[in-house]
């Protein structure tokens, strides 16, 4: 090998090897939280801005898996499960109310006992109704909103909303039965691969809905989920309130969404337009799942919009 091109191989060898030196590493925890053990990932220096990522379904803080490294270097990086999710105690129906309400809760009280008292938020799916009832009770604590598919407009839902919907507007065995059907590993591979690209299809990692789909096949898990799939109507309910919330506290908001998700469509994140005239909206050619393929181009948009209004300390 000439001697200037092996000079180069070292400099460029030398360059990654501090490249990860400089990237702060994931750590996996867990916290009880209530009497119910919350597994997190956690990175980044923690007197740094934080930023809470909040996962949806049937996913878990994996999803967050190739951002956090990518964030962390700037911010306190934070992502739980929640109860029933991931790797966090799926506890007993009986004892645990598995509604957005009682998720909410459990998720603030663990910022509380993790001591974030002021926080982005990264809203995805089920993070949003999540998040907004956060926000909606400590507004004080939000500093900025990024909503990648997390919806609370009417116009972002799908058709596919209709059997849902009649799984809480009209209660019944048969309606919640119809509902399983979602929660196969057939339908979650079609969440993933749903409005990928050819192309892109080669960047969905396959363990993503392989783990989602063995943790839903743990006893008792598809119960809980049927449980929170018939309280979604409650989330509806509220948003008026998230949009008052919006429109009263006007925090800074960057929606990036996967364009060709079925589940939530565009309208859903041009529609923050309405109560936030400042937001940021931009729109990928992705799916639901847009951090499989697009998790490059939703961090460096990310940091860009992060960096008008938090400063790393």
């Amino acid at each position: 090998m000439p001697a200037l091109l092996r000079f180069n191989v070292l400099v460029l060898a030398l360059l990654v090897a501090t490249a990860a030196l400089a990237t702060p590493r994931t750590q996996y925890r867990t916290i009880d939280v209530g009497g119910v053990k919350i597994f997190y990932r956690e990175a980044g220096d923690p007197n740094a801005p934080a930023i809470l990522l909040l996962h949806g379904l049937p996913s878990s803080s994996h999803m967050f898996r190739d951002l956090i490294p990518l964030l962390s270097d700037r911010y306190h990086v934070v992502a739980p499960d929640y109860p029933g999710f991931g790797f966090s105690d799926a506890p007993d129906r009986a004892r645990y109310d598995y509604t957005f309400e009682n998720l909410s809760r459990t998720v603030t009280r663990f910022t509380e006992q993790l001591g974030l008292t002021r926080y982005a938020m990264y809203v995805f799916d089920y993070g949003a109704p999540v998040g907004f009832r956060m926000a909606l009770a400590h507004p004080e604590r939000v500093s900025a909103i990024i909503s990648q598919n997390g919806n609370v407009y009417l116009e972002g839902l799908s058709p596919n909303f209709d059997r849902v919907r009649k799984a809480w507007t009209e209660p019944s065995q048969a309606n919640r039965e119809a509902l399983r059907a979602g929660l196969t590993p057939t339908a979650n591979q079609r969440r993933y691969y749903g409005g990928v690209s050819e192309a892109n299809r080669a960047l969905v990692a396959p363990e993503s809905f392989t783990l989602d789909d063995a943790l839903m096949a743990r006893p008792g898990i598809v119960e809980l989920q049927l449980d929170l799939l018939a309280n979604y109507g409650s989330n509806i309910d509220q948003y008026d309130g998230f949009q008052a919330y919006l429109r009263q506290y006007k925090p800074p908001l960057l929606a990036i969404w996967g364009k060709n998700d079925v589940t939530f469509l565009p309208a859903g994140a041009l529609a923050f337009r309405r109560d936030v005239p400042s937001a940021d909206i931009r729109l990928l050619d992705a799916g639901h799942f847009a951090l499989e393929t697009h998790g490059v181009e939703i961090a460096e948009a990310i940091r860009g919009f992060l960096e008008k209004y938090l400063t790393s300390k």
